[in-house]
């Protein structure tokens, strides 16, 4: 029987059966045989929400099941492990679109960490819209640290929406973005994603909690990423709010090619091994020197750039 992985707990996953003509979604508590964890599979979680999966009862009762084989994955994106920076995590799988959920106060979303997941999206095919929640705290000083950013993204192809969940400025056009599509949820602690989760499905009455006073970051609220059905259709997938988002498997080489205005800009370089630093000739510094690429971002990309280190082996 096939089914859906809708929470994971790391040790035990909760399935929703595919429908058929016989039978309706029926909702199961599974486990993964032993086997799953050395076959090959590089990531700390074998299985993660999202995926599809293959299931077979374990017992006469129907209480649980076994999941016994997960069906190619469309895609997935996944994040350094918070216990081993050596693995990585699958945040979740076959996903439509993933939805960044940012603030410019309380807390302060740095613009490293929007790039760093931006860069992760584009790595693994998936569209990210970028939403700013908490407009209501803004001054002017906040408005046009908006605009100039909304600017810089939108002049790369991103969506970039703004919201107040407080003031229910803007909810309904960024549940609109959710119709018919599995969305990832992400961002830090404390920017509104289990608010917002809320507002959809009032009776789960998520946890939320305020900024932390003493660090300005937001106070961990979801523990397990966990998937819900949309009653207008499609998913969500909420995630632990992340405090940091470092970057996998991606090489030095490489990470100019997940900036798409660099991208487009790559193949006029006189180099092809070009790193956009000092080199002559270099179509991508041209274009930040001209205004063409913005600074801020071109910034990202070395301080990124930096702080990636290549394998030895």
């Amino acid at each position: 029987m096939k089914a859906t992985v809708y929470k994971s707990t790391g040790s035990w996953y909760v399935v929703k059966s595919d429908p058929d003509s016989n039978r309706e979604k029926v909702t199961y508590n599974a486990r993964i045989k032993g086997k799953f964890k050395i076959e090959g599979i590089a990531s700390t979680n074998p299985v993660a929400v999202g995926d599809h999966v293959e299931i077979e009862m374990e017992n006469e009762d129907e209480a649980s099941v076994v999941i016994n084989k997960i069906i190619d994955r469309k895609n997935y994106i996944t994040r350094q492990s918070p216990h081993n920076k050596h693995q990585h995590h699958i945040v979740a799988s076959n996903l439509d679109q993933s939805l960044l959920f940012a603030t410019l106060k309380d807390p302060k979303t740095s613009q490293g960490f929007i790039d760093r997941f931006l860069i992760t999206s584009e790595a693994y095919h998936i569209p990210s819209i970028i939403v700013f929640n908490k407009i209501d705290l803004y001054r002017k000083k906040e408005e046009e640290k908006f605009e100039e950013v909304k600017n810089i993204y939108e002049a790369i192809g991103y969506k970039v929406m703004a919201m107040s969940i407080e003031k229910n400025m803007g909810v309904e056009e960024v549940k609109d973005l959710l119709k018919e599509k599995v969305t990832l949820l992400s961002g830090h602690s404390g920017v509104g994603k289990s608010s917002f989760i809320n507002i959809i499905f009032p009776e789960l009455k998520l946890k939320t909690q305020d900024v932390s006073g003493w660090s300005g970051k937001g106070l961990h609220t979801t523990t397990f990423a966990e998937m819900f059905d949309l009653p207008s259709g499609g998913k969500i997938i909420d995630t632990p709010g992340l405090r940091e988002f470092a970057l996998m498997d991606i090489s030095k080489q490489e990470l100019s090619h997940y900036f798409p205005e660099m991208r487009a800009l790559i193949n006029d370089c006189r180099f092809n091994n070009c790193m956009h630093i000092n080199e002559p000739g270099c179509a991508v510094k041209d274009a930040v020197n001209s205004g063409g690429i913005a600074t801020d971002r071109y910034e990202s990309y070395l301080t990124i750039l930096d702080t990636i280190q290549e394998k030895t082996w």
